[in-house]
């Protein structure tokens, strides 16, 4: 019987916390109950660097019940290496891991659906979440637009899958022997290359407070997973350059012909070319240097996180079953 660990990043969920200890507590003492998992298996919370009473309320329920442990990391990593954090010190202990978010967003059945995928020989499982019926139609189409975009430029991955996902040992495993600083968990776990599946689930509205992924910070984990996993900007850099060449060639010809003509009034095309060619410039610019700065922070090699508290968990005193 395999040690399950719910995986739970939090960030400045105070509000919702108690009721996401509550439901999950319930979800894994049931698996535990049906003998789908060993009684080994936790609630695991990461406190991502969080300024309320996040880290306080975890260590409450930590206290109260064995069921429940976690870290505290030093400052705020990112949801990306939150969750890289709680996988890392889960697996040592846990045979399979998943992960949901602390908002209750993901609904908690559809690690039923996973625990059958994985007896069916799957080593990771995919959640992908089916649109809220009022959602912000302006950040649905953002979604969209982003899997087909990154998917015309050859990051492999699988569209609209959420932070909810099943990994066994041996994905764990393979993971941890990626030492890069920039990290895009869903692009970076397919990488991994085992056998997988995927479950689809409704995904719910939060139970209070408000989501912490703004617009910012969803184009910045965009960019994240584009720059990280594809050098098909740069390439496309090139094919634009070669346009504006062509264009600005066809350009030259009609001046030419049009000089002959003694009709010549090219002022507002040569204007209109140095605004092409200063866009395109700045353009290329900024894409190299976002490759280059991505260069930069992983030759230095820093860590990706600090822990600085981690609450007692029991199966550190006993062996894995």
């Amino acid at each position: 019987m395999e040690t399950l660990y719910l995986i739970v990043p939090c960030y400045n969920e105070e509000e919702v916390l108690r009721e996401t200890a509550v439901r999950t507590a319930e979800k894994l003492t049931a698996l535990i109950s049906s003998g789908m998992v060993s009684q080994k298996s936790r609630v695991f919370f990461v406190d991502d660097g969080s300024t309320d009473r996040t880290w306080e309320i975890i260590s409450g329920i930590c206290r109260d019940n064995v069921i429940y442990s976690g870290i505290r990391l030093s400052h705020n990593c990112g949801q990306q290496n939150a969750l890289l954090a709680g996988l890392m010190q889960a697996r040592e202990y846990a045979d399979i891991t998943v992960s949901v978010d602390a908002d209750l967003q993901d609904d908690l059945d559809v690690i039923d659906m996973m625990l059958a995928e994985r007896q069916n020989g799957s080593e990771i499982v995919y959640g992908v979440k089916a649109p809220i019926h009022n959602e912000k139609i302006h950040r649905r189409l953002l979604a969209d637009g982003f899997y087909r975009f990154i998917q015309i430029i050859g990051v492999d991955m699988v569209s609209h899958h959420s932070s909810c996902r099943l990994m066994g040992s041996r994905a764990m495993d393979a993971l941890s022997g990626y030492s890069e600083v920039n990290i895009f968990l869903p692009a970076l776990v397919h990488l991994l290359g085992f056998s997988s599946s995927v479950v689809h689930y409704k995904q719910n509205e939060r139970f209070a407070g408000k989501t912490k992924y703004s617009i910012k910070k969803l184009f910045l984990l965009a960019m994240e997973a584009i720059t990280s996993f594809s050098l098909k900007p740069l390439r496309l850099i090139n094919l634009a350059a070669m346009l504006c060449l062509l264009i600005f060639g066809g350009i030259a010809v009609y001046d030419i012909f049009t000089a002959f003509a003694g009709t010549f009034k090219g002022w507002l095309l040569v204007l209109a070319s140095v605004w092409a060619v200063g866009g395109i410039l700045l353009l290329s610019v900024g894409v190299a240097g976002e490759y280059v700065g991505k260069t930069y922070l992983e030759a230095k090699q820093r860590p990706r996180y600090f822990i600085a508290e981690e609450l007692p968990d029991t199966n550190k005193y006993t062996e894995k079953e």
